[in-house]
């Protein structure tokens, strides 16, 4: 039933430009989704704010049907003052939970549309010595609320040496800094070698040094996609080359659903109940208010008039009082007319008086 329903998935990229984010997402799923895009030129890019961009696309392999939507964020990190340019991408996954959650907690929970963020891509520059400190407050803000997958981003500007020291001057700072990365489950004890293998290899290539590509190139008679330098041919699909194919079998076949399980049972689980929690302290809250009122005779607040004189205070009170009486009277009245009662109340003086006069008293 799910395989014939279909699935659906959201993929976050982020980083700053010009590291091939949008190159890589075409890659990994063979399409164009930046084709209707508008390059900005210098005088733009210097006014350009954080943006959130939603593209959807329908896949089908082999009779599974998939739902990807990848959200873009051009314009992260390419400001001189990139002070807290990560809130917009936080406010957007906050916002997908909210919705989420309103749906869930609605009359209508069958067909409730999952938009919420199941992974995030975040890009790191080849160019240094490791993480930057705006790559480390990034991840640090956003590794409570999204599964964020580290990217090397253009391996083929890095010798093999280069990358291998790299990742590990990475995942050495990763640690250092506290950031939680999406961490891969482990494999069960019955799992065969070759699946173990496959596992390990995959934890050890964090980050996934990658090379996109659209562009298709003849290599040793074959036609494969990759780039082509004076030097030689880089091939995107090759494993000696980068971890493009490690990264899209990661995300497409092997971890998908456990990005979903994630996301669901951890970082949506994480904002519901804190949503829980905060209108538990409000009713809290106003019960408490609705008590101390209750104790102080008065069903609503007195408002403290500035300026104004005790008699007169006082004076305002006994208005609202008679207010509050008066309604109270009429309705005793009309429910209970003179004819409709034939019964008398006794004081505790023994003197006789008629329904009407004793609730009025009582009042």
């Amino acid at each position: 039933k799910s395989v014939k329903k279909g699935f659906d998935f959201t993929l976050m990229v982020a980083g700053e430009s010009g590291l091939g984010k949008s190159t890589l997402v075409n890659s990994l799923f063979l399409t164009d989704l930046y084709k209707d895009r508008k390059l900005l030129n210098a005088e733009e890019r210097i006014t350009q704010t954080v943006e959130i961009t939603k593209h959807t696309v329908d896949i089908e392999e082999k009779g599974v049907k998939l739902k990807l939507t990848i959200v873009d964020t051009p314009g992260f990190g390419d400001a001189v003052n990139n002070t807290e340019c990560w809130k917009s991408v936080a406010d957007y996954i906050d916002q997908q939970f909210e919705q989420y959650f309103r749906d869930e907690s609605g009359l209508n929970r069958k067909n409730i549309q999952d938009n919420r963020v199941h992974c995030c891509l975040y890009f790191i520059s080849p160019f240094g010595h490791g993480l930057r400190p705006l790559d480390v407050e990034f991840m640090k803000a956003l590794h409570e609320k999204v599964n964020i997958v580290p990217i090397l981003a253009k391996a083929d500007t890095l010798t093999p040496s280069e990358v291998k020291k790299k990742k590990i001057k990475i995942r050495e700072e990763i640690e250092q800094y506290g950031i939680k990365i999406y961490q891969f489950p482990d494999c069960d004890s019955d799992e065969d070698e070759d699946f173990k293998q496959q596992d390990t290899e995959l934890k050890e290539s964090i980050p996934f040094a990658v090379i996109g590509s659209n562009t298709v190139v003849e290599a040793k008679g074959k036609r494969v996609r990759g780039r082509l330098y004076p030097w030689g041919i880089v091939e995107v699909e090759n494993s000696a080359h980068c971890d493009f194919v490690k990264l899209r079998n990661m995300l497409v076949r092997t971890h998908m659903q456990d990005l979903k399980d994630v996301t669901r049972e951890t970082h949506y689980e994480n904002y519901r109940a804190h949503c829980i929690q905060s209108m538990t302290r409000m009713v809290v809250k106003e019960r408490n208010r609705n008590k101390l009122t209750r104790e102080s005779g008065t069903d609503f607040p007195i408002p403290v008039v500035p300026g104004v004189a005790d008699s007169e205070t006082e004076k305002l009170i006994k208005e609202k009082d008679e207010e509050v009486r008066h309604p109270m009277i009429h309705l005793f009245m009309f429910k209970f007319p003179p004819s409709s009662l034939q019964i008398d109340f006794i004081l505790p003086n023994k003197e006789t008086v008629s329904p009407q006069l004793f609730f009025f008293v009582c009042v």
